[in-house]
């Protein structure tokens, strides 16, 4: 439950009594000085002003530096009426005045001016003071400090006992994680078990992963499981359009918490502020950012002074971008890694989310954990969500494996594109191409097992698919895995180039794929005879990914045996998938026209026909 640091003010009296006392000043200032608030009167060209005089309709004139007023002579009942006009360098104008007998006079000095001065620069600035009152107290929700809340940390504070809706029981998949996180709020319970043994709790605990694993969930736990004031507030809030506001902010927010120790101070997104500051592409750097990280860094060295015990608690999926005077002993000691989850902690993982959702009786979470592979605890729980929606939509009462089944084919897939219709040719150009990939697939190791072979549309591009799943959780592949997944690829375009005696355009992705993977055995993983055991690539992202690798700078030479290296391997595998799918032809055909009539090819009747595969000799 979140709470305020102090209690609301009723902003709209404060709006209104301002505002009264603005009007009854200028009704003051009307009754006066109705002079101030006269109209002005109408303004005219020079020429006109001429043309009257010559007339002989002007009664007198006021001569100004910047204006010339002049009165006309009163026709009937009318009052003389007064006009204005902007003057000209005219030195026949007083003659012609005399000679027409017309009085004229220098303009005396407007009359309260000074007056006119200081309203001037009074108004606009309370009016100003007032729109701004009006909306910071709109966008802090009423709080009492107005426009000087700008600067006031924006942090959502639950106290002791506050019931945040999660626990430690109900995170699944991170486990160490949780260890790490049981002994800081552990400490918060118990710090005289940690002192008097002589150990020094960390000041700071970073948590690091990809996007989805549970970060912020793990924090919403230790605020739910500790008994202290927990600060929750997300790195970007810090940053404001004014320089300096930022730093405001974390002074704030960390005297707070300094107040409330022992407590924890929770800080998501902490890559928006904590970006390093000697990191290429910023020309100089952004202020606002760098004050507020060396605020944040002098709070986390001020601790041990004060004797607070505030413990920050940060997660961020960018740990590259980190400044490393972040990540020195003494601010934040600990780095604790929330990866995606494993095939045990998948399946905690579905089991808690399913406890929202009726299941069938005959659901086994554990074969569904086994065919999400790579799945983060953020696509889980969408999983489940898909599963549910499929079975509510087919006016099932509970979730069936079914459902299961469909939802993980939508999200690794896409959607079906049943409008989406293709000619016999098509069609049955797909449906080689699709079993040829499942023949080599199922021939040879490390590909994963075939579990569904379809030629009906999904996603944006996808005529067909076939859908293969690792039998467990793999770390190390060896060079016979790889170019038997670079043989699986090809298998498409061999089908085609066996039944058909040409290609078509659908194999793009595939050799795309099977061509980067080729690169990489010889760039990144030193799986070449010719170059041996170097490394071409040199990472340039995140140690929770393998994207954003560069080619190092090498000779022509070189370049030109990677070429060589990449062509062979690729070409190797090619003659492989080629080998299998001409040992296995009457098969080919066989799976072929089944998949033509039934469109979707899939559990024991599809194990029974890959069971009849037969591997070459050579592969």
């Amino acid at each position: 439950m979140a709470i305020k640091n102090s209690p609301e003010v009723p902003r709209n009296r404060w709006i209104g009594n301002a505002l009264l006392f603005l009007g009854l000043g200028f009704l003051l200032l009307n009754l006066f000085f109705p002079q101030l608030f006269a109209p002005r009167p109408p303004q005219v060209p020079y020429s006109m002003f001429i043309h009257q005089v010559q007339e002989g309709d002007v009664a007198r004139v006021y001569l100004g530096q910047n204006e010339i007023l002049y009165q006309l002579k009163p026709q009937g009942d009318k009052p003389p009426q007064v006009l204005a006009t902007t003057p000209i360098f005219d030195l026949e104008l007083p003659k012609r005045l005399e000679e027409k007998g017309v009085e004229f006079a220098a303009a005396p000095p407007p009359r309260n001016s000074w007056l006119l001065n200081i309203l001037g620069w009074v108004i606009p600035p309370i009016v100003f003071v007032l729109i701004l009152q009006f909306f910071a107290n709109r966008q802090a929700g009423g709080g009492p400090q107005g426009v000087l809340s700008i600067s006031k940390s924006r942090a959502k504070v639950y106290v002791e006992g506050a019931n945040t809706g999660i626990r430690f029981d109900d995170v699944a998949g991170v486990e160490e994680a949780k260890a790490e996180l049981v002994e800081i709020v552990d400490f918060l319970k118990n710090p005289q078990r940690y002192i008097q043994i002589g150990a020094r709790i960390p000041k700071g605990v970073l948590l690091v992963g990809p996007p989805g694993t549970g970060k912020t969930l793990l924090a919403k736990a230790v605020a739910g499981e500790a008994n202290v004031p927990f600060f929750s507030i997300s790195g970007s809030e810090f940053v404001e359009l004014f320089v300096g506001v930022g730093s405001a902010r974390v002074r704030d927010l960390f005297e707070q918490a300094k107040k409330q120790a022992p407590c924890i101070v929770f800080i998501d997104e902490l890559d928006a502020i904590g970006k390093s500051r000697s990191s290429a592409g910023f020309y100089g750097g952004n202020d606002e950012r760098e004050q507020t990280l060396n605020q944040l860094l002098t709070e986390m060295d001020g601790f041990d002074a004060t004797g607070a015990t505030v413990i920050v608690l940060a997660a961020t999926n960018r740990p590259e971008t980190l400044d490393p005077a972040l990540l020195r002993p003494g601010r934040f000691d600990r780095q604790v890694l929330v990866d995606r989850p494993d095939l045990s902690g998948r399946e905690a993982i579905l089991k808690i989310h399913a406890k929202k959702v009726k299941l069938a009786p005959e659901v086994d979470l554990h074969a569904i954990a086994a065919r999400t592979p790579g799945f983060a605890g953020a696509d889980l729980a969408n999983l489940v969500n898909e599963a549910a929606l499929l079975a509510a939509r087919h006016q099932r009462e509970m979730v069936t494996q079914q459902d299961f089944a469909e939802a993980i084919e939508r999200i690794v897939a896409g959607l079906e594109k049943k409008s989406r219709v293709l000619n016999d040719k098509e069609k049955k150009i797909v449906a080689y191409h699709e079993v040829g990939h499942a023949l080599v697939g199922c021939a040879l190791p490390g590909s994963g097992r075939v579990e569904k072979i379809s030629i009906v549309p999904r996603g944006m591009a996808a005529l067909g698919y076939t859908l293969q799943l690792p039998t467990e959780d793999r770390f190390l592949l060896d060079e016979r895995e790889l170019r038997a997944q670079i043989a699986t690829l090809l298998g498409g375009r061999s089908a085609e180039e066996i039944v058909f005696g040409t290609i078509t355009t659908g194999a793009a992705n595939d050799l795309q794929r099977a061509t980067d993977l080729a690169e990489r055995m010889v760039r990144s993983y030193g799986m070449s005879k010719v170059l041996g055991p170097l490394a071409f690539e040199q990472q340039q992202s995140s140690f929770l990914t393998n994207t954003g690798m560069m080619l190092r700078a090498v000779s022509e030479e070189t370049a030109q045996a990677i070429d060589r290296e990449v062509k062979e391997i690729v070409e190797s595998a090619h003659q492989q998938a080629l080998s299998i799918l001409q040992e296995n032809r009457d098969l080919l055909e066989a799976i072929a026209q089944k998949l033509l009539e039934k469109e979707v090819i899939e559990g024991e009747e599809l194990q029974e026909l890959l069971a009849q595969v037969k591997t070459p000799a050579a592969a």
